[in-house]
Protein backbone atom coordinates (compact mmCIF):
# COMPACT_ATOMS: atom_id res chain seq x y z
CA UNK A 1 0.00 0.00 0.00
CA UNK A 2 2.73 2.38 0.75
CA UNK A 3 4.43 1.67 -2.93
CA UNK A 4 1.15 3.03 -4.53
CA UNK A 5 0.40 5.75 -2.06
CA UNK A 6 4.13 6.93 -2.72
CA UNK A 7 3.49 6.19 -6.94
CA UNK A 8 0.81 8.53 -6.56
CA UNK A 9 2.37 11.27 -4.21
CA UNK A 10 5.42 11.45 -6.13
CA UNK A 11 3.45 11.42 -9.81
CA UNK A 12 5.70 8.33 -11.03
CA UNK A 13 6.15 4.73 -10.90
CA UNK A 14 8.77 3.00 -8.82
CA UNK A 15 11.69 2.21 -10.32
CA UNK A 16 13.55 -0.56 -9.43
CA UNK A 17 17.02 -0.59 -7.80
CA UNK A 18 19.35 -3.55 -7.50
CA UNK A 19 21.29 -3.81 -4.00
CA UNK A 20 24.17 -5.77 -2.86
CA UNK A 21 23.89 -6.53 1.18
CA UNK A 22 26.77 -7.31 2.76
CA UNK A 23 27.80 -8.90 6.11
CA UNK A 24 31.49 -10.11 6.60
CA UNK A 25 31.93 -12.32 3.89
CA UNK A 26 27.85 -12.90 2.75
CA UNK A 27 26.95 -11.12 -0.20
CA UNK A 28 23.04 -11.24 -1.36
CA UNK A 29 22.20 -9.55 -4.13
CA UNK A 30 18.38 -8.33 -4.81
CA UNK A 31 16.64 -5.76 -5.96
CA UNK A 32 13.83 -3.48 -4.80
CA UNK A 33 11.61 -0.60 -6.03
CA UNK A 34 13.10 2.75 -4.86
CA UNK A 35 9.65 3.27 -2.68
CA UNK A 36 10.50 0.07 -0.84
CA UNK A 37 10.91 1.15 3.11
CA UNK A 38 14.13 -0.11 5.01
CA UNK A 39 11.44 -2.43 7.01
CA UNK A 40 10.32 -4.01 3.75
CA UNK A 41 13.84 -4.99 2.64
CA UNK A 42 14.52 -6.31 5.86
CA UNK A 43 11.93 -8.64 5.39
CA UNK A 44 13.16 -10.06 2.25
CA UNK A 45 16.62 -10.82 3.76
CA UNK A 46 14.54 -12.05 6.65
CA UNK A 47 12.94 -14.51 3.32
CA UNK A 48 17.07 -15.51 2.92
CA UNK A 49 18.84 -15.19 6.00
CA UNK A 50 15.52 -16.22 8.88
CA UNK A 51 16.88 -13.19 10.76
CA UNK A 52 13.88 -11.78 12.19
CA UNK A 53 13.99 -7.54 11.12
CA UNK A 54 14.30 -6.32 14.87
CA UNK A 55 17.38 -8.16 15.17
CA UNK A 56 18.85 -6.70 11.50
CA UNK A 57 20.39 -3.06 11.26
CA UNK A 58 21.05 -1.91 7.83
CA UNK A 59 23.60 0.82 6.92
CA UNK A 60 23.76 3.27 4.05
CA UNK A 61 26.85 4.01 2.03
CA UNK A 62 28.30 6.67 4.92
CA UNK A 63 28.07 3.72 7.49
CA UNK A 64 24.94 5.87 9.21
CA UNK A 65 22.29 3.15 10.30
CA UNK A 66 19.23 3.22 8.48
CA UNK A 67 15.69 3.76 9.69
CA UNK A 68 13.09 1.23 9.50
CA UNK A 69 10.39 4.04 8.31
CA UNK A 70 12.35 5.96 5.07
CA UNK A 71 12.45 4.54 1.88
CA UNK A 72 15.32 3.32 -0.13
CA UNK A 73 14.85 6.28 -2.17
CA UNK A 74 15.31 8.85 0.81
CA UNK A 75 18.98 7.22 1.65
CA UNK A 76 20.00 8.37 -2.56
CA UNK A 77 19.33 4.69 -4.02
CA UNK A 78 17.65 5.18 -6.67
CA UNK A 79 18.10 3.29 -10.08
CA UNK A 80 20.48 6.21 -11.37
CA UNK A 81 22.84 4.81 -8.84
CA UNK A 82 22.35 1.48 -7.51
CA UNK A 83 21.85 -0.17 -11.38
CA UNK A 84 22.18 -3.87 -12.48
CA UNK A 85 25.67 -3.70 -13.22
CA UNK A 86 26.93 -1.56 -10.62
CA UNK A 87 24.69 -2.29 -7.61
CA UNK A 88 24.83 -0.38 -4.58
CA UNK A 89 26.40 -1.28 -1.33
CA UNK A 90 23.88 -2.05 1.96
CA UNK A 91 25.75 -2.87 5.01
CA UNK A 92 23.90 -5.42 7.20
CA UNK A 93 24.78 -6.36 10.88
CA UNK A 94 22.68 -8.68 13.13
CA UNK A 95 21.46 -8.58 17.05
CA UNK A 96 24.14 -11.14 19.19
CA UNK A 97 23.14 -13.54 21.60
CA UNK A 98 23.80 -10.58 24.75
CA UNK A 99 21.44 -8.42 22.78
CA UNK A 100 24.16 -5.77 21.36
CA UNK A 101 24.22 -5.51 17.18
CA UNK A 102 27.59 -6.82 16.02
CA UNK A 103 29.61 -3.94 14.55
CA UNK A 104 29.71 -3.36 10.88
CA UNK A 105 32.13 -5.87 9.00
CA UNK A 106 32.30 -6.32 5.33
CA UNK A 107 35.24 -8.42 4.76
CA UNK A 108 37.05 -6.79 1.49
CA UNK A 109 37.06 -9.12 -1.91
CA UNK A 110 39.85 -11.03 -2.82
CA UNK A 111 41.59 -9.56 -5.97
CA UNK A 112 42.38 -12.06 -8.87
CA UNK A 113 45.78 -12.98 -9.88
CA UNK A 114 47.34 -10.86 -12.90
CA UNK A 115 46.94 -13.05 -16.28
CA UNK A 116 49.66 -15.16 -17.88
CA UNK A 117 51.92 -13.34 -19.95
CA UNK A 118 50.11 -15.51 -22.82
CA UNK A 119 46.55 -14.64 -22.28
CA UNK A 120 47.71 -11.05 -21.92
CA UNK A 121 49.30 -11.55 -25.62
CA UNK A 122 46.02 -13.59 -26.83
CA UNK A 123 43.77 -10.00 -25.61
CA UNK A 124 46.13 -7.57 -27.17
CA UNK A 125 45.82 -9.60 -30.32
CA UNK A 126 42.13 -9.31 -29.82
CA UNK A 127 42.08 -5.97 -29.09
CA UNK A 128 43.60 -4.94 -32.31
CA UNK A 129 41.82 -7.37 -34.58
CA UNK A 130 38.43 -5.30 -34.05
CA UNK A 131 40.37 -2.04 -34.35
Amino acid sequence: MRAIRAMWTSGRLPLDVFLMIRRKKLTIFTDAKDTTSVHELKKIIEGILKVNPTNQQLFNKDNFVMEDDKTLQEYGLTSAIAKAQSPAVVGLALRQENGDFEPLELTPYSSPPDLPDVMKSQESNGQEQLS
